[in-house]
């Protein structure tokens, strides 16, 4: 099969790949759509995670299961599927606290098994999700990044009627400001220094939008609040983000951290000590998958609004990866395996 395979920095190349086994409990589904996410980008630009075992990349996607194994009980061929790539081993301490997103031990598609970058994936059952029919598959592509979004502001201490600062409004970033405004902020303060995702986040529902580049975006969010936002989210993952996010929230406020980071960053504790600033990370998902599915299918998160480009397998880098690289005005780009 035609698929999409890793070598280092900047060398991803579209060959051909083996499909891996159809082994009992597995479907084998024919990818759909797939999404380049903002971990992809980091190893494009920075070389791979230690933990990738395999080349084949791509763990946002979804489509239509064409092959069912022994074993598998729930799922039919023709159903429309999307897929959670992570297979926690459920026997670690983490996974035994219910933190099984934090899981050491385990598996996923994309990473250490042959993801959705590909014309075909073979998936464990218990790892895929039957999307309603009213759900496009290109919605479904977009379940496991909404997940991100929403596993984030439900760790995050934001309470209905809170106030919200979202830094950075990529796609994640979008999804955020979408999961905060559901979850109840009164108010939304999005920073961005993109024009197109500027307007992108007034049209989804923010209240503010600031050009960090000609704005003081702390001053303002101070300024229009009382002394900040209640909790604020780190969707880019820079240095300049980092340092604004924590001046922007009011004392005993919350500093989630969302995204990615590259490289370290210099950081002055005494921003935090004094304010009594809560700063916490949230990576991945724990078991969201079906709320998440309802959320995009009603429609309460518009993921299509975060879809910019459709792109075939065969142009993933020049108008995949190296666009999402140097286009601001880019989003969300989805990989259609059928073009």
């Amino acid at each position: 099969m035609k698929a999409a395979k890793f070598y280092g920095v900047k060398d991803i190349r579209v060959e051909e790949a083996q499909l891996p086994a159809l082994e009992p409990g597995m479907v084998k589904v024919k990818v759909a759509f797939a999404g380049i996410c903002g971990s992809d980008l980091h190893e494009y630009a920075g070389g791979a995670y230690a933990f990738r075992t395999q080349p084949v990349l791509g763990h946002e996607f979804a489509g239509v299961v064409v092959e069912v194994a022994k074993g598998v009980t729930q799922t039919k061929v023709g159903d429309r599927v999307a897929v959670e790539p992570p297979i926690p081993c459920g026997k670690c301490d983490n996974c035994r606290r219910g933190y099984s997103n934090l899981c050491k031990r385990g598996q996923s598609y994309g990473y250490t098994i042959s993801g959705g970058f590909a014309e075909y994936a073979v998936v464990q059952e218990e790892n895929i999700h039957l999307l309603p029919d009213n759900m496009s598959l290109e919605l479904g592509a977009l379940v496991e990044p909404t997940a991100v979004a929403v596993h984030a502001v439900r760790q995050s201490q934001l309470k209905l009627g809170d106030t919200a600062a979202i830094f950075g409004a990529g796609p994640i970033g979008l999804l955020v400001l979408q999961a905060v405004k559901a979850a109840g902020a009164s108010e939304i303060f999005v920073v961005e220094v993109s024009d197109e995702r500027r307007q992108k986040a007034l049209e989804l529902g923010a209240t503010y939008v600031i050009n960090p580049i000609d704005t003081d975006a702390v001053a303002f969010v101070r300024e229009k609040t009382t002394g900040g936002v209640d909790v604020a989210y780190d969707a880019a993952g820079v240095q300049a983000t980092f340092t604004s996010g924590v001046s922007a929230v009011h004392p005993g406020g919350e500093f989630k951290i969302v995204s990615v980071w590259e490289r370290p960053v210099e950081f002055n504790p005494n921003a935090v000590v004094s304010p009594e600033v809560k700063i916490s990370g949230s990576f991945a998902y724990v078991n969201i998958f079906p709320e998440v599915i309802r959320l995009l299918a009603r429609g309460v998160i518009d993921g299509q609004a975060v879809i910019t480009s459709q792109i075939a397998i065969e142009d993933i880098v020049e108008k995949g990866f190296e666009a999402l690289t140097k286009d601001r005005s880019q989003c969300k780009i989805l990989v259609n395996m059928s073009m």
